[in-house]
C-alpha cells in the first residue's frame, strides 16, 4: 500500500507533531513498509488457528476474603492532613 507524504502529514497533524521533509519521508517508507508486512500475514491461511486472546494459558489466582476491621485510630488517619472522626477528610470535587 502506498503511503503519501499527505498522509504522514495528515497523521503528524492530529497526533501535534512537527516534523522535518526528511522525517516525513522517512516515516512515509516505514509505515508503508509496516502495511506491507501485516498485508504478507493476511495471506497466511490461518483456518485451523483458533483465536486467542493470550499466547499462554492464564489463570486467575483467587484468595478467601479476610475481613480486617478498622478501629480509626491508626498513624495512616494521624499523618492525614484534615480528619474528622478518625476519618480522612477531602475536599468535595464533584458538583
Amino acid at each position: 500500500m502506498k503511503i503519501s507524504i499527505k498522509d504522514v502529514e495528515y497523521v503528524a497533524n492530529l497526533a501535534r507533531l512537527e516534523l522535518s521533509e526528511q522525517e516525513k519521508e522517512k516515516f512515509a517508507r516505514q509505515l508503508e513498509n509496516i502495511l506491507d508486512y501485516i498485508g504478507k500475514l493476511n495471506e497466511v491461511n490461518t483456518d485451523k488457528v483458533p483465536p486467542t486472546s493470550n499466547v499462554i494459558d492464564l489463570k486467575n489466582v483467587w484468595r478467601e476474603d479476610d475481613v480486617a476491621h478498622f478501629d480509626g485510630n491508626c498513624d495512616i488517619v494521624a499523618n492525614a492532613p484534615e480528619q474528622e472522626a478518625g476519618l480522612f477528610r477531602v475536599k468535595k470535587i464533584i458538583e
